[in-house]
């Protein structure tokens, strides 16, 4: 993917090469730009057209003004195959493996892992490893898996998406040539890290040696590990499970943590759509964002350093208040009302100083705080709803033993809340008609406060934005029912409150509707737009 920073001198940082695109910068005169409308997809020429700089190389802009919401590409992936340092799973459906105590399938052609008849003959597997496997006799050490020592990922898998990109690169020569080939790589960082070495081992070496490739490189092969760490994305199942896959029209996108775009990617046939979360004018550029939005500064930073080798210096993460959001912002613990931030915040070892009292600390010993209170996010965060209750009470209580150290519009926070959001009426002992108003209005503060955020770091019809409004429709009802039952509001105010949830509803069916029908957001969308009509009935009965 491309990223702000050059791909031209890719070790430059960001500050050391502003030759990057940011939106708030002026772009040189056309006549310097090498430009390419994309012949692969039918609405390239009338949604966006890709540029190329020698300097920066390509990225994507709007070829005329496109509305919010508006699709811009749809694409078929490259490849798609297990993610890297992957769980034991079927090759075809990417399913936890074995699927039972008693049930240990393989194919019976290669001897690798599947989940039954359908899976060996799936075409994924079939046309691609399964006969290189079945070629060479190499079959799967099972042993290594029955016995439970993979919590590193289970490195003989660690071949299977490279090798399925080489083998494509053979079979659609074409489209390798004109789209993936000159995908960023960034072998000239890569090969500083250990993942370098270890991709040597486990697939470069394993390739050429043990599966008897050698007419693959160790350049080529590396540059095909490189393409997919920088560019695929994740995909979900039917079932849910992960796999990654690779897009190259979507992945020509620059990154920013606000970002203009949002992908949706069907279950099915891992067909991606790529749709505008805002009105983009002619000539603005398509963002993505490579990390997830509610992180704070430094988390993104270092996940977008370390996984995709650049350093953002987009607008949100240049502002120590994060655009206003405060979701990198401590409390203070010498004084009432003071706000601890980093006075460069592009800076890992800045001063972070109060607002309001002279207490400063620096950026390692915020660091060590957020590594602490990280982990607790994240073992809140993997209790899942099907653990019932538990799942609600371990996020509480994570939000209740930091909320005197951090922000209350902390990332941490936020990221905890929008899981309450949806595990609120939802997990049993906490179903909606269970739910006290207490709990009801609590549900309804936290999406609020989560709405005020995503209003700046994900604005307009992003995915999260659509959930959360749907979930705050629900207990507004509710409450408003209750007290009107309880004869706190007359009808008049009942139907005010009634209208209020109605046009918050439409607003989460208006997003949600753009997801995929095989989703299971555009699956939300739909019950949405079924309930907008027993709700207007409702209100109009009234």
């Amino acid at each position: 993917m491309d990223a702000h920073a050059c791909r031209r001198c890719a070790r430059k940082t960001i500050n050391e090469c502003r030759t990057y695109f940011c939106a708030s910068e002026a772009r040189p005169s056309r006549g310097v730009w090498i430009h390419t409308i994309y012949e692969n997809n039918a609405f390239a020429s009338q949604a966006y057209e890709i540029l190329q700089n020698d300097q920066v190389g390509r990225y994507m802009i709007a070829s005329r003004e496109l509305q919010a919401g508006e699709e811009i590409v749809t694409e078929m992936p490259f490849i798609v195959g297990p993610k890297a340092c992957t769980y034991p799973l079927c090759l075809s459906c990417y399913t936890p493996w074995p699927p039972g105590s008693d049930d240990k399938p393989l194919c019976s052609r290669c001897g690798w892992l599947v989940c039954g008849k359908d899976c060996e003959n799936a075409p994924q597997h079939k046309d691609y490893e399964c006969q290189v496997f079945a070629q060479v006799n190499e079959k799967f050490n099972v042993n290594s898996v029955l016995d439970g020592n993979y919590e590193n990922g289970v490195s003989q898998l660690e071949c299977i998406t490279p090798l399925r990109l080489l083998l494509e690169s053979e079979k659609n020569v074409e489209r390798w040539n004109k789209e993936v080939k000159d995908m960023e790589a960034h072998n000239e960082i890569r090969c500083q890290k250990t993942q370098w070495k270890s991709d040597h081992v486990n697939i470069v070496d394993y390739l050429r040696k043990r599966l008897k490739l050698d007419r693959f490189s160790e350049e080529y092969i590396q540059t095909a590990c490189g393409i997919l760490e920088i560019n695929t994305f994740e995909v979900r199942t039917a079932k849910g499970f992960s796999a990654r896959g690779l897009y190259p029209t979507v992945a020509l996108m620059n990154h920013s943590c606000v970002s203009n775009t949002s992908h949706s990617i069907s279950p099915i046939d891992y067909r991606i759509r790529l749709r505008t979360t805002l009105k983009i004018p002619a000539g603005g550029e398509l963002y993505a964002s490579y990390t997830h939005s509610l992180l704070p500064t430094m988390l993104r930073r270092e996940h977008l350093l370390e996984g995709k080798h650049f350093a953002c210096a987009c607008p949100r993460c240049s502002d120590p208040t994060e655009l206003g959001t405060h979701m990198s912002s401590l409390k203070c613990n010498k004084c009432d009302n003071g706000i601890v931030l980093p006075l460069d915040s592009l800076d890992s070892e800045s001063i972070w100083r109060c607002t309001h009292c002279d207490f400063s600390t620096n950026g390692q010993a915020v660091r060590k705080v957020f590594r602490v209170i990280q982990a607790e996010v994240d073992a809140a965060e993997a209790i899942s709803g099907a653990d019932g209750a538990d799942a609600i009470y371990a996020r509480e209580a994570v939000i209740k033993k930091y909320r005197s150290v951090l922000h209350p519009h902390h990332a941490f926070l936020s990221m905890l809340r929008h899981s309450l959001t949806q595990m609120y009426g939802r997990i049993d002992e906490y179903l909606l008609d269970d739910l006290p108003d207490v709990v009801l209005e609590h549900k309804v503060d936290m999406c609020r406060l989560l709405l005020q955020i995503l209003d700046i770091v994900e604005p307009g019809y992003s995915r999260i934005r659509g959930m959360t409004l749907y979930e705050l429709h629900a207990p507004l009802l509710f409450l408003a029912k209750g007290q009107w039952n309880a004869g706190v509001i007359d009808e008049a105010r009942l139907k005010s409150k009634m209208i209020e949830a109605a046009n918050i509803l439409k607003e989460a069916a208006t997003i949600l509707s753009l997801e995929s029908s095989d989703t299971a957001e555009g699956q939300i969308g739909l019950i949405a737009k079924e309930s907008i009509v027993q709700l207007e009935q409702s209100i109009n009965d009234l």
